[in-house]
């Protein structure tokens, strides 16, 4: 149905100094409400209409959490800022030269110009090069990742229950397969685990939810490498206290429909049979950031990150700054602070330039420590020299959790949410349906994907007159119809039928 796509171009009439900031991530949020107060006018150009509040993706994987608590919209976080603006659109092109950004969406195109600009795009998923993984293996990096395996990891219970109710074997079903034993993956395999051995032991006739295997996998000789050889002995002995079996040096070399193959350091190849696996390995850098490299000669690091200068700007390009995910500077780490501190900085810069005040220098990013939660009143946490484990380090997850979610509201429900599970057994939000776990599969059989599934607009005109009027024409002989029989008498009264 789709055609040549429109093609329209944003413009600023106020005259002011024009920011586009790309993304409404951490990076990109944080970055347009530091400059709520400065001279300017800021688009926010981004693929989702909502801030996701990543870190808490696996709660709504879960069924802790529903989306909406950690994904608000990012028109209402913005609605009191009068300089900010947002359009719906997946950045498809910079130009540099021509200081524009173009974006599309469902195949309409927007050219929005800029006098600064700020790249905050983030990170997707690496599967290290085997793409094709992502189809029986969904990672966590967006709302829709988390309601498929939402929907896988209930349905693979769903679909035991019937299966154990014929007497056929189940096993493939009740193993929930984790890859990557970073933070994301260490959390989701303690949620599986609590979720089999906890919440769902009374739910099932035919099955006990408390024989499932949690399985989590990683090439790495530890749990949880960027914290240290101590919390990641600790974290995988507590997992391990969860039945969550926990498998390193093992390299994952092939994913199918019906399980994985793993490869370990002597050789031995193994497989494990699972119908629900879970990505958590790798973080693969925003695709602009090869369109910006090979606009200005900036390199790129293996995870295609860009090297920019101490300043965040591109090399020859000082409208423009890169922070968060996408950057290559001092080894900083992937975390959602990075992005915060980082566009926090750029925002201070544009308003210093415009107010002709001196540079900040370079940007020095403030480290305030890592968490993982392993489990209800399990975690561990690191900040500085200081080492956390267990109820400690889990209420100082919690605390600092509930300050990142954006709005009252969302913390107060979140907060609500957390006590029926972490207190009580149950899971607020376990309704899974079948098209969160196919969409996805759905939509990318088509050639231009969801945008394949909508008219153009003078095509859609052209069908829309037609239809009214053969509508129209229906509607009034119905309306007659349904008249008549009113005012006969008719309604209700027994019509006799003769055969032959």
């Amino acid at each position: 149905m789709a055609t040549q796509p429109s093609t329209e171009v944003v413009e600023q009439p106020s005259g002011k100094h024009r920011v586009v900031v790309i993304g409404s991530g951490f990076g990109g949020l944080f970055g347009t409400k530091a400059l709520r107060h400065a001279d300017v006018e800021v688009t926010m150009v981004a693929k989702t209409t909502h801030h996701l509040f990543q870190p808490l993706l696996y709660q709504v994987a879960t069924g802790i959490l529903s989306q909406g608590e950690i994904a608000p919209p990012t028109r209402e976080i913005l609605a009191g800022q009068r300089n900010a603006q947002v359009l719906l659109g997946e950045v498809s092109a910079i130009d540099l030269a021509a200081h524009t950004v173009t974006s599309t969406v469902l195949g309409r195109s927007t050219i929005t110009p800029y006098d600064s600009l700020i790249v905050a795009a983030g990170a997707g998923q690496s599967y290290f090069g085997n793409d094709r993984f992502a189809e029986f293996a969904p990672g966590m990096k967006s709302i829709d990742d988390a309601l498929e395996l939402r929907g896988r990891i209930f349905g693979a219970f769903e679909l035991a229950e019937i299966g154990a109710s014929r007497g056929e074997n189940v096993d493939h079903l009740l193993t929930f397969v984790v890859v990557g034993a970073g933070p994301t993956g260490v959390e989701m395999a303690g949620q599986i685990a609590e979720l089999a051995h906890r919440t769902l032991k009374k739910d099932f006739r035919a099955i006990n939810s408390r024989h499932a295997r949690v399985i989590l996998v990683d090439a790495a000789p530890q749990v949880l490498p960027p914290f240290g050889r101590k919390l990641g002995e600790k974290t995988r002995s507590e997992l391990e206290k969860l039945g969550v079996e926990v498998v390193l040096g093992a390299m994952v070399t092939d994913v199918d429909e019906r399980g994985i193959a793993m490869q370990f350091k002597d050789g031995r190849v193994e497989r494990i049979d699972s119908v629900t696996k879970i990505w958590a390995a790798g973080v693969a850098a925003n695709p602009l950031g090869r369109t910006l490299s090979e606009q200005t000669g900036a390199p790129l690091d293996r995870a295609g990150r860009i090297a920019v200068n101490p300043d965040l700007t591109l090399p020859g390009h000082p409208e423009v700054f890169v922070v968060g995910d996408m950057i290559a500077l001092d080894n900083l780490p992937g975390v959602a602070q990075v992005a915060i501190q980082g566009a926090k900085y750029a925002a201070k810069e544009i308003d210093r330039r415009l107010r002709s005040k001196p540079s900040l220098g370079p940007f020095t990013y403030f480290d305030k420590g890592s968490m993982a939660i392993i489990s209800r009143f399990r975690a561990v946490a690191l900040i500085g020299r200081f080492r956390f484990t267990g109820l400690i380090a889990w209420l100082m997850w919690l605390a600092l959790h509930l300050i990142y979610i954006t709005g009252f509201k969302n913390r107060l429900t979140a907060l609500l949410h957390w006590f029926v599970s972490f207190i009580g057994r149950g899971r607020s939000e376990r309704t899974t349906t079948e098209q969160q776990i196919f969409a996805r599969s759905a939509l990318g059989r088509l050639k231009h994907g969801a945008a394949d599934l909508v008219s153009d607009p003078g095509a859609y005109d052209a069908a829309r007159a037609l239809l009214e009027t053969t509508r129209r024409a229906e509607l009034e002989e119905r309306a007659a119809e349904e008249a008549r029989l009113t005012d006969s008498g008719v309604r209700g009264v027994r019509v006799e039928h003769q055969v032959g």
